[in-house]
């Protein structure tokens, strides 16, 4: 159970999966996940989602990330990890007008550490990440508390914690310059620096000893930085993935 409880630790992603994880064994699917944008006029979107699980004794891959540990016992695991932060405003996708006149934010590459500790009761999961794009320039990061437990061979994980996001970050996604102010109407707004807590339930059924369904949620309550940026008129962001996997 330890090594699967490592590779749901996706940084700053929420877990999509709960594939097997035994050493050099790899999982490859598809699914789908639905997520709630907190911007204004913003329709939530089904999007595809791919599912890659691998677990070596060097490295792992999961989903849109991927890490090289540094150090790598039963209990503690710290790893170098990149992966893909697909989180963007594209002005064309909102419905408000005001919004319309707003520049895009990007998608970006984020780049850091994430370190585990595991004990009988749970792990400990924390990772900070940097923009390797250029894009906010800014840092992500999170610390949380996972438990697992298991009920009519349905495995699941829970776990409650707290998102990061320094002043660039937000400012580069909820931020208003004053040229877009005057464009749009819309105040003017510097975002400063954030904590979020969140909520994360994932579960996995083994089909047979090659399949495997698992479902993911995850619930982030927006902190006053984001709530207060005139994009914004939601106090929380959800996610809701679902998908399938097979294990060569």
């Amino acid at each position: 159970m330890k090594k699967k409880l490592i590779l749901l630790c996706v940084i700053a992603i929420p877990a999509t999966s709960m594939a097997s994880a035994n050493t050099n064994e790899l999982s490859i699917g598809a699914g789908a996940a639905i997520a709630q944008s907190p911007y204004k006029g913003y329709d939530n979107n089904v999007q595809p989602v791919p599912q890659i699980m691998y677990e070596g004794n060097n490295f792992w891959v999961h989903g849109l990330g991927a890490g090289y540990y540094l150090w790598n016992t039963d209990e503690d695991k710290l790893s170098a990890t990149i992966y893909w932060a697909p989180f963007k405003f594209k002005s064309d996708d909102s419905s408000n007008q005001q919004l319309k006149q707003l520049d895009n934010r990007k998608s970006t590459a984020m780049a850091g550490l994430t370190y585990t500790h595991t004990t009988d009761y749970g792990f400990l999961r924390a990772a900070l990440a940097g923009d390797m794009l250029g894009n906010s320039d800014g840092l992500t990061g999170n610390v949380g508390w996972m438990y697992p437990w298991s009920v009519s061979g349905i495995d699941f994980l829970s776990g409650a914690g707290l998102e990061f996001a320094d002043s660039r970050q937000n400012n580069y996604y909820y931020g208003i310059s004053q040229k877009e102010s005057r464009k749009s109407g819309l105040s003017a707004y510097d975002a400063g620096n954030s904590w979020s807590p969140f909520l994360e339930l994932n579960a996995a059924y083994s089909i047979n000893k090659d399949w495997k369904v698992n479902v993911a949620l995850r619930y982030l309550h927006l902190s006053d930085a984001v709530t207060d940026s005139p994009m914004v008129d939601k106090s929380w962001t959800g996610l809701l993935s679902t998908g399938v996997t097979y294990n060569f």
